[in-house]
């Protein structure tokens, strides 16, 4: 799991194995908690599969037809599976009220077990050749799908927590809370235990994909380090917009020069770029950086597309 391929290939390889594997059963066992899992992974193995597209193509440069290059498809992704998970967790949280209301639903504990093992174990091994894989890559398609896999581990060790304690509870003569372990699993541990990371996904991708400021965490060390270069070579004034789709940042700086500056000469300020690129990237591994020169500050204030006054 060197590279960001492999780690992607592994997710969406575990995820379609799932898939296939809990739609099947979901059928033989009558459980929905299978059911959603293998729709949700099955759904989730498409995704993965476009995430490896997605990264061969955040390798390519920029070209006629993507003048700023591929960035955006990285965020575009991520927001997609957040909204995949969530519609399909909400669609189960519904279909469970609706099952407890009914009375329950039987299951075929044996096979649900022997599939909850099966999950937990492929969870559990994807979440940590992910987590080893992170040491060697930034990439935001890996960190999503190695919060999927800890949602997964944490739901179908619950779950098979949960359908053990069927025979369990038939053994003691307790079976009138059989039919109630399924839907409670889905309301619960299912749905309402891992809603906030999917939509955490999807709200970040979104913001993203609506040219929305990164973080301060990710603004602040940026601005320190323009604030610092062009101070010391003189500037009056700068200013300074940014945004980051998946890892790209993208850096417009409006750098305000003296009307007598000795820094009005092409070469001098091309060397103010290559300071100004060179200290960035030592925070920034993937930059886009456009350093615009003017003497007059209004041509540096923010415009919202109109000519400023």
């Amino acid at each position: 799991m060197r590279t960001e391929t492999d780690a992607l290939m592994l997710s969406a390889g575990v995820a379609l194995f799932l898939g296939v594997t809990g739609l099947v059963l979901s059928v033989i066992t009558g459980s929905q908690v299978i059911l959603l899992d293998g729709l949700f992974n099955l759904i989730y193995s498409v995704m993965a599969f476009l995430s490896v597209r997605v990264a061969r193509l955040l390798a390519m440069p920029d070209n006629e037809k993507y003048p700023f290059g591929h960035a955006y498809f990285e965020s575009l992704v991520n927001a997609a599976k957040g909204l995949l998970i969530l519609g399909i967790s909400l669609l189960a949280l519904g279909d469970s009220v609706l099952v407890l209301l009914s009375g329950g639903r039987e299951i075929v504990a044996g096979l649900a077990i022997l599939y909850s093992v099966i999950a937990t174990t492929s969870s559990i091994m994807t979440f940590v050749l992910l987590r080893r894989a992170r040491r060697h890559t930034t990439s935001p398609l890996v960190e999503a799908d190695f919060a999927n896999w800890w949602i997964n581990t944490v739901i179908s060790a619950s779950v098979l927590l949960a359908f053990c304690l069927i025979p369990l509870a038939e053994a003691v003569g307790f079976s009138v809370i059989t039919p109630y372990v399924d839907p409670l699993m889905v309301a619960t541990v299912v749905v309402l235990f891992c809603l906030s990371t999917p939509f955490r996904m999807a709200s970040d991708a979104i913001k993203e994909l609506l040219n929305r400021a990164p973080p301060k965490h990710v603004r602040q060390p940026v601005h320190d380090v323009v604030e610092a270069v062009v101070g010391e070579w003189g500037a009056q004034d700068f200013s300074l917009r940014m945004v980051r789709p998946g890892r790209t940042l993208y850096l417009l700086v409006h750098v305000v020069l003296p009307a007598a500056s000795d820094n009005g000469t092409l070469g001098q300020q091309d060397r103010i770029r290559t300071d100004l690129d060179g200290r960035l990237r030592r925070i920034v591994p993937s930059l886009v950086l456009d350093v615009v020169f003017t003497a007059d500050p209004r041509w540096a204030a923010p415009t919202n597309g109109h000519e400023p006054a």
